[in-house]
């Protein structure tokens, strides 16, 4: 990142002070716990973990010897059993603790008390196939109930679990099984998505024709007889009639702190999959503190992350953070836009959904859609607001905090990782003051700074590498059987300091502004411009929903700037748009950042979780083979593009 960056983001200057009435109930807010987190660290770690049970306690709170943390060390305790035993016993047995809405309109709700028995059967089911503490587990599920109990009973026993996103590959199912060694894959014969089925047996199939280390599969019934689907003998079982003969009794194993809860794969990778681990004790004590606080839960919310599963966001704000504190999670199977595009809100209406956490990718579709679709419901319940998985566009947070919140909401916009674990930056609803565009602060307790190439901390409103100077409990603790990469990847380019990869800076109060990943740059003329800023000017435009933006190879310049754009409703491509978004990009950043080249798209290549692909947007425009499309919702999008891109590049 450059000491010379344009400075596109500083210029917002709108300010949403938290309402009076959302600070006088709000879980946190006394400002002076961010510097009693900067004054003893451990204590105020060691004070969230007190929140929860232990079989042990620990001994040390933190061992820190860069790049290799522990904490809690000495501890024992069971993830499961915080989730839903201590919730039982404290009287909460018939509370709601999963409301799930299936795709085509079909609906359950699992209370803690059903939970926890579900989970206490599978984990007996699964010690039956002879899954023993330590072995790996591999889930390929659509989002359905049994996916979390799968997650849940795999804790209570201690075998580490590796979700894979159900709209991955069989390939990429194979990699990520053989790389884990997994002994039982978790599967379902099919899922839906958009009215069709999602074949995820036979891709299981396919993908077991080389996995030496699975012994057993066990299939949840969920489309039956819509997707007939193969059976070996001996290998594979029902989900249903294992559970039939299974106690309902199980256990919890008491687990160390620094014990593998999962490991999951970052989507992306190229080459050897990269396998995130993540433990027992600092991921649950980080996950429930952040839940807690940041989206000022309380006891009777209805909280909704829209995420899948399969990501990281699903892990901590599906499932373990929101069941730590007790809370009514959501789940669904489907997309916004099926049956009709109002489905996000007529679910909101319908469970009267107090907390909502989806993407900026998901937002700038519904604007380009308009909000028509949400004025049709009530959304009356919604209290507060959040957004996750990349930086959000002033516009975008505007739209969202006036549409979708009424005004009314508070919006936290969160940065994080798969390695992070947990959240780390993010405004506090009640204490802090938020500004469209900025994740704000980090998270009391977590150490972050920017840095330049030298490693030096860069001044206000200059452009950086953001990097964390402390560890946090919820940390990565390796790459899975690949140390070397963990070092190389993460602790490399500062000593003792976790580089993230992204890019940001930090204005004159202090705020964060995170700027995307550092390969997201584009060095036009010996000035380096970050796409998100030239994407957020592009979308400060009224008529603009939603825009990618890449570097193309230019002869004089090195590298110049192409934009592909998705439209609003009722606004017309062309020549004359062409210039009028130029002359905005203009305007908004400088002349250095006038984008060389506009194309008008009614789709962007997204993946199922909703992110652009930007990688393939710079196949398509430097003429090369598209790459790895499997993990795309729509692959006929990026095809289309092509086609048009190379018509209009002659």
């Amino acid at each position: 990142m450059p000491d010379r960056t344009i400075e596109a983001l500083l210029l917002e200057d709108r300010t949403f002070v938290p309402p009076p009435a959302f600070g006088q109930t709000a879980t946190m807010r006394d400002e002076r716990v961010y510097d009693e987190a900067a004054k003893d660290l451990e204590g105020f770690w060691a004070r969230a973990a007190g929140d929860l049970h232990w079989f042990a306690k620990w001994r040390t709170v933190l061992e820190w010897a860069p790049p290799y943390a522990k904490w809690f060390v000495g501890g024992r305790t069971n993830i499961a059993y915080n989730c839903l035993d201590r919730h039982v016993k404290a009287g909460r047995r018939t509370k709601a603790a999963i409301i799930w809405e299936g795709e085509p309109g079909d609906e359950r709700v699992l209370t803690y008390g059903d939970v926890l028995r579900e989970v206490s059967k599978f984990a007996n089911v699964l010690k039956s196939l002879g899954v023993k503490r330590g072995d790996r587990v591999t889930i390929y599920m659509p989002m359905i109930p049994e996916l979390p109990i799968a997650m849940l009973a795999c804790a209570r026993i201690g075998a580490p679990h590796t979700v894979v996103f159900g709209g991955f590959s069989a390939e990429a199912l194979r990699d990520r099984i053989n790389d884990a060694q997994a002994k039982v894959l978790i599967t379902a014969d099919g899922g839906w998505r958009r009215g069709n089925i999602v074949p995820l047996k036979r891709n299981a199939d396919e993908a077991l024709a080389g996995t030496p280390t699975i012994e057993h599969v066990v299939v949840v019934r969920r489309v039956g007889e819509a997707a007939p689907i193969h059976f070996q003998e001996g290998r594979d079982h029902w989900w249903h009639r294992l559970m039939a003969d299974a106690p309902a009794v199980c256990e919890p194993e008491p687990m160390d702190s620094e014990d593998l809860l999962y490991i999951l794969y970052t989507s992306g990778t190229t080459g050897k999959p990269k396998g995130i681990v993540h433990t027992t004790g600092g991921y649950m004590v980080g996950t429930y503190l952040t839940t807690k606080w940041i989206f000022d839960l309380k006891d009777d919310d209805v909280f909704w992350c829209t995420a899948d599963i399969g990501w990281v966001t699903g892990h901590s704000y599906i499932v373990y953070g929101p069941l730590a504190n007790g809370a009514t999670t959501v789940m669904y199977e489907g997309t916004p836009d099926y049956p009709d595009k109002d489905r996000f809100w007529a679910i909101v209406e319908k469970y009267r959904v107090n907390i909502i956490y989806t993407a900026p990718t998901a937002i700038r579709t519904f604007m380009k859609w308009g909000p028509q679709y949400p004025a049709r419901r009530d959304l009356s319940s919604l209290r507060l607001l959040g957004t996750v998985g990349e930086p959000i566009n002033p516009e975008a947070w505007i739209w969202y905090h006036q549409h979708i919140g009424g005004g009314r909401c508070p919006v936290v916009d969160t940065w994080w990782q798969t390695e992070t674990g947990m959240i780390l930056i993010t405004p506090l609803p009640a204490i802090t003051t938020l500004k469209p565009g900025s994740a704000t602060r980090p998270f009391p307790g977590v150490a972050a700074e920017i840095l330049n190439e030298q490693g030096k901390p860069v001044g206000p409103n200059e452009g950086g590498y953001l990097v964390l100077t402390k560890p946090w409990p919820a940390m990565l603790r390796g790459i899975y059987r690949d140390p070397d990469r963990y070092v190389q990847q993460y602790w490399s380019r500062y000593p003792g300091v976790y580089f993230t990869g992204d890019g940001a800076k930090r204005d004159k109060d202090g705020y964060f502004w995170l700027l995307g990943r550092v390969d997201d740059v584009i060095n036009v003329a010996g000035h380096r411009i970050g796409t998100y800023e030239v994407e957020s000017a592009l979308v400060d435009n009224p008529a603009v929903a939603e825009a990618a933006v890449i570097g193309v190879t230019h002869d004089i310049k090195g590298q110049a700037i192409a934009a592909f754009v998705t439209l609003k409703e009722g606004f017309t491509a062309g020549a004359e748009m062409v210039d009028t978004l130029k002359q905005h990009v203009v305007k908004k950043i400088g002349a250095l950042a006038r984008p060389e080249q506009i194309l008008f798209t009614g789709e962007l290549p997204k993946t199922r979780s909703g992110k652009i692909m930007r990688r393939l947007l710079r196949d398509i425009a430097e003429g090369r083979v598209l790459g790895d499309t499997t993990t795309l919702a729509d692959q006929t999008v990026v095809q289309a593009l092509k086609q048009r891109y190379e018509e209009e590049a002659g």
